[in-house]
Parts: C-alpha cells; sequence; structure tokens
C-alpha cells in the first residue's frame, strides 16, 4: 500500500498545478505546458528517488525476480491498483487538457501516466526482498489506465469511474505491524477497511433528454473482511475481555448511489478543480450489502 500513498501524493500534487485558470492563449498555453511537464517532472523523479531510499534500498537482494501474489488480500490489493492508475490518468489527462496539449497526446502522456508510475514502482519491487515484480499487479495497472483512457476516447467524458470509500474495520488491533498502529497507517495498510466502486452515471447514457439527475450515479462495490494477513484461510484471536473470536475471510459486494461533484455545475474554476479531486472519494449512501452470510442494510455506509 505504500505504491498507493505515493502514487495518491502525485495524483494531488500534480492536480493543483493547474488550479488556477487564466485566459486561454498562445503565451498561456506554453506556460501551462512548462508548469505542468516540469512540475510532474520534479515529483515524480524526487518521489522515486525518496522511496528507493527511503524504503526499497533496505530491501534490495540485487537481483530482479517475479513474484506471484494474485491469491493475496481477496484480490483488494489488486482493486487498489486498478484505482490508482485509473485516477492518476484521468486526473493527468485534465491536466494535459489544461495544458493545451492536443487529444492524442492527452491520453498517450496523460492517461498512461499511472501506469509508467506503478510500473516504475513494480520494477524496485522485483529487486526487493520480500516482495518481487507481479503480473497481477501489471495487469490491474493497465486496466485502470485503460479504463480511463477508453472513455475519453469513446465518451470524451468518464461515465464510469473507479472509487474508493474508507471505515476503520476494528481489526488492526489483532495484527498492528501488517494492518496499521494508527488510523493514519491503517488507511494504507488495513484493507479490511476499505471499499472500491464502480460508481455508473446513468444520465450520460441516455441520448435524449431525461430528467435523471446529471450528478446522481449508482455504484457497485467490492470489499473483503476478516483478512489478518495475506493468505491464511481463518485466524482464532482473544479481544481485551479475553473472548475467542474467529474470523474467516469473506467476500462482500455492494450497491448504492453516490454523487458525481464533477457533476455539479460552478463558475469557479477553483471550486471545478476541488471538485475533481474530491470525486475520488465515493460520497457516503445508504447501501446494501451481500456476502456469504446474506444481505444486510447500511442507512449510511462509509
Amino acid at each position: 500500500m505504500l505504491k498507493l500513498l505515493y502514487s495518491l501524493f502525485l495524483i494531488a500534487s500534480c492536480h493543483l498545478l493547474f488550479s488556477q485558470q487564466k485566459k486561454d492563449t498562445a503565451i498561456n498555453f506554453k506556460n501551462r505546458k512548462i508548469i505542468l511537464l516540469s512540475g510532474s517532472g520534479v515529483l515524480i523523479t524526487s518521489s522515486l528517488v525518496y522511496l528507493n531510499q527511503q524504503w526499497y534500498k533496505q530491501y534490495n537482494t540485487g537481483k530482479f525476480h517475479f513474484f506471484n501474489d494474485n491469491a493475496e488480500w481477496l484480490q483488494m490489493d489488486k482493486a487498489g491498483h486498478a484505482f490508482t492508475t485509473y485516477q492518476t490518468g484521468r486526473l493527468m489527462m485534465n491536466a494535459f487538457d489544461w495544458a493545451g496539449f492536443t487529444k492524442k497526446q492527452k491520453l498517450i502522456f496523460g492517461g498512461t501516466s499511472g501506469l509508467v508510475y506503478m510500473t516504475a514502482i513494480e520494477c524496485m519491487d522485483g529487486f526487493s526482498q520480500g516482495w518481487g515484480f507481479s503480473w497481477g499487479d501489471m495487469l490491474s495497472n493497465a486496466l485502470g489506465s485503460g479504463i480511463a483512457i477508453s472513455q475519453e476516447v469513446f465518451f470524451n467524458q468518464q461515465r464510469i469511474q473507479l472509487k474508493l470509500s474508507y471505515a476503520q474495520s476494528g481489526l488492526a488491533q489483532y495484527n498492528p505491524n501488517l494492518l496499521g498502529k494508527n488510523f493514519y497507517s491503517q488507511i494504507l495498510k488495513d484493507y479490511n477497511a476499505q471499499t472500491y466502486w464502480l460508481s455508473i452515471n446513468p444520465s450520460s447514457f441516455i441520448k435524449k433528454q431525461n430528467k435523471f439527475p446529471k450528478w446522481l450515479n449508482v455504484a457497485f462495490g467490492y470489499s473483503a473482511y476478516g483478512m489478518l494477513n495475506a493468505r491464511y484461510n481463518s485466524f482464532v484471536v482473544q479481544d481485551a475481555d479475553g473472548n475467542v473470536l474467529l474470523y474467516k475471510p469473506e467476500r462482500r459486494f455492494y450497491f448504492s448511489l453516490d454523487v458525481d461533484l464533477t457533476q455539479i455545475k460552478t463558475k469557479s474554476i477553483v471550486l471545478k478543480r476541488i471538485f475533481s479531486m474530491i470525486n475520488i472519494i465515493k460520497f457516503p449512501a445508504p447501501a446494501l450489502q451481500y456476502s456469504n452470510k446474506g444481505f444486510r442494510f447500511y442507512s449510511i455506509y462509509f
């Protein structure tokens, strides 16, 4: 999940590069290109160097190797990879559009930026003890970028978005070294606490004029629960009161509503940028969950 941390940092930082808008002129477009390319180049290079020095260097084996982790975490990590490259591609295509690049350049360089960045990190994994280059991760990375790029090609907009929601699972206390010792580390490490969503905008698929709110989405989610490490099937733990608890990993599926903040009309360019950035997160709403235990309804699901 350290990969996700650095990628989301880049998403936010690069997005802020074009948070202010001036009148579109040839000079302004030239300046924007310089700002975007130099700023994102510095951020990407410095973050990879820092990540290598602070994390990967101590685990470097000196020999490139592969690692099959497809069976781990009930594939929640793979959903995280797809989400990260999708959101990076979406926001960077917006940035390339703002800077006046052609649509082809926007798709090639902006749309694949997340895939390129995550590939670099995956290669560092390939030289690291305890990890390895994962083709499953790469497939998920390519899927996320593909979802972002293909929609720009066919729709000129993101009608189907990948989003994230988070709520503490309560399981990190049983394995804090792996799942996180505090709230901030648990956001990145505890897969039990994350839910990934396909958020679909129905209005954009209806060609004729309709009364369906343009900002209202329907969302289909996926999460997993009961995982205290990557691979084991069940876990017996003892809570603070001495009660013995049994956890068995389970997949969970959701149906809910969502808000597409990019469809909310505003004349403020700053608000548009903020809405676009916040749109990474699924809007809290009622949700219906299905798992091997049956159905469960949430009045509000985070």
